[in-house]
């Protein structure tokens, strides 16, 4: 039998519509895998499907045997195979037709709490002949998109917070949610998830075999950008009038992001410790915001709690290097990757004791309670008073990020792809998707 292997991965995604974490870490195991391939020459092929002109942001992370396709056009370009493939398809899809209900598409997936707008969407037909078009042994779905056709498939579902917190969804983003989620889950050969907390939550909700859930944690970013100079700080600094210590909080302005007790606990703080604590919340500004700005009005922090938005990546990591400590006070979260940027440039962290946080951050930050304002307050006093702490969560969060691999996270999908395909793993490969290394960090490296 052939090893080599043509792997499709839908990597329909854009860093400013609300998806960075997913987007950025789905370009990052782009590269780790065609690094991998570069060094082992195992012969991997990978088709990288893209959304278009908004797939440039990918094309410094292409390396060795991979290229980025637009399904978009694909049908277009072949009419003919288009048909046959339509008839090829017809048993797939009558029956997905229970659950499709225009649910499933292919631009982009649902982030947050927003559906693809209606105008980006595609038949599922249509979209299953694309994909099906593309003739990979195995098709890759890292966000929580899904479409179904008959090549085999890996699913993220990444997380259920639709099902902790409803009230946070609307009514057709949890029935979006509901039908592709438990489709990718039913319908995949493996479901991969970045922690044993997901997995269980898997189990718990959807009945799911725990052999078919895969956890393979992710890993830091590694941006191609330089680090900042002395220079560049200053420019920041200067850009957005950063004269005190701050503390920074990168995340989207979803409601479940906690933005409202971070500005309850802030004022607190200045009444109960006469402590002026500047924080910096960065990332993109949902129809949530209008709810946040009246918070700050209403606690009186507008000028202490500051949201610039969208920054870019080289001005976010010159943030993470200038503050005095990064907070993450979010109630639900697959896996932070604040907390992996913190660890990454010698910033101490500050944490959710919530879902997977303490799993991921072990002993490498400080925990609080993110449905107590008290317990956040606490938190923050501390970490801007206590210099020793800080000292000790910059020395631990290094060890951390050391337990974490983007070489070994492409190692253990590539090893999941084989899988899937039905194609022999090695002992060592065997041994690698049995080892749990954000549990198990002192386990022997495979």
């Amino acid at each position: 039998m052939n090893d080599s292997l043509r792997i499709g991965i839908n990597a329909q995604l854009t860093l400013d519509d609300g998806s960075g974490g997913v987007a950025v870490a789905t370009a990052e195991l782009i590269a780790a895998l065609g690094r991998l391939n570069l060094d082992d020459g195992h012969g991997e092929e990978y088709i990288i499907i893209g959304s278009g002109s908004n797939s440039e942001w990918l094309e410094p992370f292409i390396k060795g045997a991979q290229r980025i396709v637009d399904i978009s056009s694909s049908a277009q370009r072949n009419p003919r195979r288009f048909k046959s493939l339509r008839r090829v398809l017809r048993p797939v899809r009558s029956s997905l037709t229970r659950w499709h209900d225009n649910a499933v598409t292919a631009l982009p997936p649902a982030i947050g709490n927003r559906l693809p707008p209606s105008g980006m969407r595609r038949s599922l037909s249509r979209t299953q002949a694309a994909l099906l078009n593309l003739e990979c042994d195995v098709m890759h779905f890292p966000s929580q998109d899904f479409i179904q056709h008959s090549v085999p498939c890996v699913y993220n579902p990444h997380d259920l917070q639709h099902l902790h917190y409803p009230q946070f969804f609307t009514p057709a983003i949890i029935k979006w949610r509901e039908s592709v989620y438990r489709a990718g889950c039913k319908y995949s050969e493996t479901i991969a998830v970045g922690s044993q907390w997901i997995k269980q939550d898997l189990i718990n909700h959807y009945a799911i075999k725990p052999d078919k859930i895969q956890v393979i944690p992710w890993s830091a970013p590694t941006r191609p950008d330089v680090r900042p100079t002395g220079e560049n700080l200053t420019a920041v600094r200067e850009k957005y009038d950063l004269t005190a210590p701050f503390a920074l909080y990168p995340a989207v302005t979803w409601q479940h992001k906690n933005h409202l007790r971070l500005i309850e606990s802030v004022a607190r703080l200045r009444a109960t410790k006469g402590i002026v604590l500047p924080i910096v919340c960065t990332g993109h500004h949902t129809e949530f915001y209008k709810f946040i700005k009246r918070h700050l009005k209403e606690y009186d922090v507008e000028r202490q709690i500051h949201f610039p938005g969208h920054v870019s990546a080289h001005e976010l990591r010159a943030l993470y290097r200038m503050a005095q400590f990064v907070v993450i006070p979010t109630l639900f979260e697959a896996a932070s990757g604040p907390l992996f940027e913190a660890w990454r440039e010698l910033t101490p962290v500050t944490c959710a004791a919530v879902t997977s946080l303490p799993e991921q951050a072990a002993a490498a930050a400080l925990l609080f309670d993110p449905f107590s304002v008290e317990s956040i307050t606490a938190a923050l006093h501390k970490m801007s008073s206590d210099v020793r702490l800080r000292e000790e969560l910059v020395e631990r969060g290094t060890r951390r990020l050391g337990d974490f691999s983007w070489a070994r996270t492409a190692r253990a999908y590539r090893a999941v792809y084989k899988q899937a395909a039905g194609r022999r793993l090695s002992d060592d490969e065997r041994r690698l998707l049995n080892w749990d290394w954000m549990r198990e960090p002192q386990r022997l490296e495979v």
